[in-house]
């Protein structure tokens, strides 16, 4: 990705000081095209300040812009919610960071774009074949967000709606398609045939529907809990990185590591690996749309 900025930057007036490693690192998984538009947009941000050189932060800016859309700054947040979406936000980047198989953090902003109160950019290693552990601690770092409120303000929010739909549907996957719960034992119910006899209803007994709605709801509070047991040890660390996030309004994987320190099962990750990104949406009404 940097040779490709190097070509797109050509006709471009830069800072002296703008760090293409960086900015290489803040677009992974992106195509020759997204950086070109990324480097066009950057620049229109900066003549519309009518800066002489384009810096790092027109091409922050571009990026961010690119991914979640226009700032919203008519969006009214009170301080309150601000923080409750900063530490939710960091209890996510904490407990990914701390745990082997979640995806590390890129980049984390907490400022509003389209509809999102605050988006984050992780990096997930690619798999063929996923083990136990692996989801487990994806599960994990989901829930990382919910558990940071209620590690911080004894009480939680909304804001956790997409994440519990997101573990909610692992949870259900490992239990139900992949044969991963000890209770159930070695067992899928997934048709991959797609002739499926059963219509519309499932294909197991009542008494079985009712295990597997309860080893749902174990597995993922266990991994709510085991969320809450990491951040309640690291609270100051957690702290530290909400109070960065509410002052910076964006952080990267840069902070953390001056907060953490390295990364002990850091991976070489290679440019082909595709970025995750995760939007914090506000609840809409009705709440049964499914935004967050």
């Amino acid at each position: 990705r940097k040779e490709i900025f190097e070509v797109h930057l050509r006709p471009i007036k830069t800072a002296e000081t703008l760090d293409l490693d960086f900015l290489a690192k803040q677009t992974p998984g992106f195509s020759g095209a997204d950086i070109a538009n990324v480097c066009n947009e950057a620049a229109l941000i900066a003549a519309r300040k009518e800066k002489k050189a384009v810096t790092k932060e027109d091409f922050l800016d571009a990026v961010d812009r690119i991914v979640g859309g226009l700032e919203k700054k008519n969006k009214i947040i009170t301080p309150g919610e601000k923080e409750t979406i900063a530490y939710h936000e960091s209890g996510h980047a904490t407990v990914s960071w701390l745990l082997e198989h979640a995806a590390p953090l890129v980049k984390v902003t907490i400022v509003p774009r389209g509809q999102s109160l605050g988006a984050a950019w992780y990096l997930p290693e690619e798999r063929q074949i996923v083990r136990t552990e692996q989801m487990l601690d994806e599960m994990c770092a989901t829930l990382g967000g919910r558990a940071a409120e209620q590690v911080v303000f004894g009480k939680i929010s909304t804001g956790a709606l997409s994440d519990l739909e997101k573990v909610t549907k692992q949870a259900r996957a490992m239990i139900t398609v992949y044969g991963l719960n000890e209770t159930l034992g070695n067992i899928t119910y997934y048709d991959s045939s797609g002739q499926s006899e059963y219509g519309f209803t499932k294909p197991y007994s009542e008494e079985t529907a009712q295990v597997i709605d309860k080893e749902i709801s174990l597995l993922i509070e266990s991994q709510y809990q085991r969320a809450i047991e990491l951040l309640t040890k690291h609270r100051s660390k957690l702290d530290e990185l909400a109070q960065r996030l509410l002052e910076k309004e964006v952080i990267f994987k840069d902070d953390l590591e001056k907060i953490f320190g390295q990364r002990p099962f850091e991976k070489n990750t290679e440019s082909t690996e595709s970025v995750e990104v995760i939007h914090e949406k506000p609840i809409e009404e009705p709440l049964t749309e499914g935004d967050h």
